[in-house]
């Protein structure tokens, strides 16, 4: 089961203000292993960050955290990060699709402990297989006029807005921008990660099945697919 180790200057953001066309109703709301998977997300991240919110403006996602709606009409998941940096107390967030149910909260923590101790990283996502994900991100505040100048001007795919502003920032800072922007290469064995106490820290049923961590439901029938893997999800006391 999982234990709460919330970092303090950490605020958590579930992504749930996506249209679900391809799932054709709302994912946020879909119950695997009992519970809908909004709520699965944001108990995950109650296990690393000081507070967590939920991103979207339905009122029915209240009831898992507080909403923080975008501030910009059609703006995609972009506009949800400009909206959370916006709002967010502390100096990181930590944004986390609630369409990613099996990513351990084991890993979460590694990830976060791995992109604070650095002291000129700004921006922290995985490339999985080759294929960036930067919908699951952490993100400092330094990057919110970065973020704002991206949706203002319509440049809304996330992973060109988020490398332009590591660019920008390794710029001013006069830094590689490798030390800025932390991406992470994720393959088919953990131990390629810079994460040590990670492997510890998993079920045996989670080691078998990492590659589900990354895997979005997306369809009806990746959903159908997820449900018998249910027995692998995080539990929280």
């Amino acid at each position: 089961m999982m234990q709460a180790r919330p970092c303090p200057n950490l605020t958590g953001y579930v992504l749930a203000g996506g249209r679900s066309r391809r799932m054709g109703r709302d994912k946020a709301f879909l119950q695997l292993g009992n519970k809908p998977l909004v709520q699965l997300a944001a108990e995950k991240l109650r296990c690393v960050a000081s507070e967590v919110n939920v991103l979207g403006n339905r009122s029915e996602l209240a009831s898992y955290g507080a909403l923080v709606a975008d501030l910009h009409a059609d703006s995609g998941p972009l506009g949800g990060i400009e909206a959370a940096i916006r709002h967010t107390p502390t100096d990181w967030i930590l944004i986390l699709p609630v369409d990613m149910p099996f990513l351990p909260a084991a890993l979460l923590e590694n990830w976060v402990h791995c992109v604070m101790e650095s002291a000129t990283a700004r921006i922290s996502f995985f490339v999985v297989e080759g294929k960036a994900q930067p919908a699951l991100s952490m993100l400092h505040r330094e990057l919110a006029p970065f973020i704002a100048d991206a949706v203002e001007e319509g440049r809304l795919g996330l992973y060109m807005a988020l490398s332009d502003a590591g660019r920008m920032l390794a710029e001013r800072y006069r830094l590689p921008v490798e030390d800025v922007l932390l991406s992470f290469a994720w393959g088919k064995d953990v131990a390629e990660m810079p994460f040590a106490a990670l492997e510890a820290s998993l079920t045996a049923e989670q080691r078998a099945t990492r590659h589900l961590w990354f895997a979005n439901l997306n369809t009806p029938e990746e959903f159908v697919a997820a449900e018998a893997f249910a027995d692998v999800l995080d539990s929280v006391r």
